[in-house]
């Protein structure tokens, strides 16, 4: 027992290193703030009102912002406080990115300019959705080493400025994997499921609580593997990719949001961007 105590006294410290997301201070990216030392109690950080990710890492509470892609260019701030500190200024600058622009064509008008029952519906559809999406659970273990959720090819970027038929529509919300219908879809990393559903324009559709405002989005699905309230791990499978809702053709529409905004989802993959490139890898 003694030795045990003695072990205990003398080991050192290991201070989490986690893999961060690529820092992209653009609109659509994503900002990190390395904070006060972890030996000091975690911050609540805000940006815009809205709660931040903060996680320990190198021993340091560290901020991972969304930043959505209508924010313009400039400074910014963090707003930082702890119960015994006031809220501090943590600054930080925007700058601008062109997204390419991108023409679809689509047979069925339907998706580009629903009659007044479809714009019903996805008025209706708003209201899950959003529920999902203002989801904030206090979880301290969080990964942001992400995996890739499906094999298939990179087919479509975010935040491209979309066009369907010619007329201008938002900008594309996250990344398209093109594959083939049945595919499996596994979740990147640990998380609770929040919400399923088959939506108008999303089709059938999963979103993940992986923890603190970040949330991840699974569009045009064939099947869906979970229900509400269930935990799932990395690597399990969520469901298998089709060709439901708004779509030219079977593939996995991924998002990705932090504290609200939707960010490139390549950002949390860097390292898959390769193959799904169809590169060879080193």
């Amino acid at each position: 027992m003694i030795k045990k105590i003695i072990l205990l006294l003398f080991t050192p410290l290991i201070s989490l290193s986690a893999t961060l997301p690529e820092p992209l201070a653009v609109p659509g990216g994503i900002v990190i703030r390395q904070l006060a030392s972890s030996n000091t109690e975690k911050p609540t950080v805000l940006f815009q009102e809205n709660r931040v990710l903060v996680i320990e890492n190198n021993a340091h509470w560290t901020a991972i912002v969304g930043i959505s892609l209508t924010l313009l260019p400039g400074n910014y701030h963090l707003l930082a406080s702890t119960r015994t500190q006031h809220r501090k200024k943590v600054p930080f600058t925007i700058t601008a990115k062109d997204y390419p622009a991108q023409y679809i064509t689509l047979k069925n008008t339907q998706m580009v300019s629903p009659d007044p029952a479809n714009l019903a519906r996805i008025k209706k559809e708003r209201t899950p959705i959003n529920r999902a999406l203002n989801t904030w659970s206090e979880k301290e273990q969080i990964a942001t080493d992400f995996s890739l959720p499906v094999t298939g090819r990179l087919s479509s970027l975010f935040g491209l400025k979309r066009f369907f038929n010619n007329q201008p529509r938002n900008p594309h919300s996250g990344l398209d994997i093109a594959a083939a219908k049945g595919t499996v879809i596994k979740a990147p990393t640990a998380a609770r499921v929040l919400e399923t559903g088959h939506f108008y324009y999303n089709g059938k559709t999963v979103f993940l609580d992986h923890g603190q405002g970040l949330i991840s989005g699974y569009f045009h699905l064939t099947d869906i593997h979970v229900k509400p309230g269930q935990q799932v791990y990395r690597g399990e499978i969520i469901g298998t990719v089709g060709e439901t809702g708004r779509v030219t053709g079977p593939h996995l529409h991924w998002n990705i949001y932090l504290n609200k905004a939707k960010v490139d989802p390549a950002l949390f993959i860097s390292r898959y961007l390769p193959q799904l490139q169809g590169k060879p890898q080193n």
